[in-house]
């Protein structure tokens, strides 16, 4: 007897499975045919991939999504919606009529109004409205729907950060990244489907921001790291030779498809194509992260000024947000299905004009670069660009006790905040959504996060009511139990 014959005979489950008629064999032929994965054919194993990808519910207009996730809540009264009328308010309460019920997380409603400094002009044939911080990302007008009506009941950055990355102000669900790999699965095939790249500061909510939640850690988003390995881990240590390491992960392999077989646990199926991904990712990540074949006009349209000379990865850019900005086309070129940058912190309770100077200085002109590098490469069809953060700024003023200098900064504000989209399937050119002459409530097509998620899954071919998973008896969803497409937003 050898040692395959002694392990048949040891349980039931096996026994069946090799013995009883092909019972066992039919049964998860059956099971993995409904998680839309390969059959199994006498003693073959199966092969498993959580990422293969999957039909829409309907044509889509988007395959790939960049979200550029501006944590710490830019200010729209500054960059987005102007409003001239709070000059005349300057220094002065709003009326208590205006703010009786109005709760803010720092300040109080009767703090004084404070009117933006910045000058707003008109660009474009549609006429788009953007502060003078802005002046790259304003050449794009015409290809931006700027949202000024957007809402949450989240006043805090944590909650806040998850529900406009998940869907809900609790840790543990599923981020909308997440969502979109498990309803779609990706056509990359040498890199994750979801992929993370951040710049600078930490955000609030780590990486609860693209974790899987409940859903199969397949769908989690990978954090691309700004300097060394684009993984930790991913490179061979010394001494390790690829042949070499190729032989040991078919040995895993081997094991785990046993354990497979015996317990039927979907995860382990998802650990032997991580183990899988990973290896073609030691070929894929660093040419994926070599910018040295871009062109020098290629790059300074992006603003990345320093001399490529190899892998980037091998020194960490100051200007991180510009590489990202160019790493996620590069990712989407390449199948990618969902590409998040974060870039944080736009928190400006203080120093706001220095502040969101500063971030709009790291931000703008590689945006533009973006949109418009897509655009002449024929993927912004099909790749939805989203930009904006958590929630907005107050038109009242948040003061420190600092005397030195210009310390003003704003509070959040929830209620009433600008938000845009572009590509892949959105219609540019326009304002959707309109705010009192204070910025404080809104007036016409209010849009909830929920609305947006909805909308975000619209265009990549997504019944946001039809794309849910059971966990603990209940049928979840991004978008909770509410939501609706805001059709205003589609081309």
């Amino acid at each position: 007897m050898t040692s395959d014959d002694f392990r048949m005979i040891q349980s039931r489950r096996l026994f069946l499975q090799q013995y009883a008629g092909g019972i066992g064999i039919a049964a998860l032929a059956h099971l993995l045919n409904q998680q839309g994965s390969a059959s199994v054919v006498g003693r073959e194993l199966p092969n498993i991939n959580p990422m293969m990808p999957r039909a829409p519910h309907f044509a889509p207009n988007a395959k790939n999504v960049i979200f550029l996730f501006m944590a710490g809540a830019p200010s729209q009264v500054d960059l987005f919606d102007p409003k001239p009328e709070l000059r005349k308010w300057e220094g002065r309460p709003l009326p208590p009529s205006m703010t009786k019920d109005l709760r803010l997380a720092f300040i109080k409603p009767t703090a004084e109004i404070w009117a933006s400094p910045r000058v707003f002009t008109r660009h474009g044939r549609s006429g788009l409205e953007f502060s003078d911080y802005l002046p790259h990302m304003a050449t794009c007008a015409d290809d931006i729907c700027m949202v000024r009506s957007m809402y949450t009941e989240q006043i805090n950055h944590f909650p806040g950060s998850l529900m406009m990355n998940c869907g809900s102000p609790l840790a543990g669900r599923p981020s909308i990244g997440a969502w979109a790999a498990y309803g779609l699965g990706s056509e990359s095939q040498n890199l994750p489907g979801y992929v993370v790249l951040s710049s600078g500061d930490q955000s609030a909510a780590g990486s609860k921001q693209w974790s899987s939640g409940f859903l199969p850690s397949s769908y989690q988003g990978i954090p691309f790291r700004n300097a060394g390995d684009p993984v930790l881990y991913l490179s061979n240590p010394p001494g390790l030779s690829m042949e070499t390491q190729r032989a040991r992960l078919d040995a895993l392999r081997d094991l785990n498809e046993q354990r497979y077989i015996d317990t039927g646990d979907l995860e382990i199926a998802s650990r032997i194509v991580s183990y899988e991904l990973a290896f073609r990712m030691q070929s894929a990540a660093p040419e994926l992260l070599d910018l040295s074949k871009e062109s020098p006009k290629t790059l300074q349209m992006y603003g990345i000024s320093k001399e490529i000379d190899g892998a980037l990865q091998d020194k960490p850019d100051p200007n991180r947000y510009a590489v990202n900005c160019l790493l996620a086309r590069r990712l989407v070129e390449r199948d990618v299905r969902f590409v998040q940058l974060i870039h944080s912190s736009w928190d400006d309770h203080q120093e706001l004009n220095k502040k969101l100077k500063r971030n709009c200085e790291m931000t703008d002109q590689a945006t533009a670069a973006l949109l418009k590098d897509l655009k002449q490469r024929g993927l912004l069809e099909t790749t939805l660009v989203v930009w904006g953060g958590e929630f907005g700024r107050t038109p009242m003023v948040e003061k420190s006790a600092r005397t030195e200098g210009d310390s003003r900064g704003r509070d959040h504000h929830p209620f009433a905040f600008t938000l845009w989209m572009a590509g892949g399937g959105i219609k540019g050119g326009q304002v959707v959504g309109k705010t009192d002459d204070f910025g404080l409530t809104i007036l016409e097509d209010k849009v909830h996060i929920h609305d947006l998620h909805a909308t975000i899954l619209h265009c990549l071919g997504l019944n946001h009511e039809q794309l849910t998973y059971r966990f603990q008896g209940r049928d979840f969803r991004l978008t909770d139990v509410a939501g609706k497409v805001v059709t205003k937003l589609l081309a």
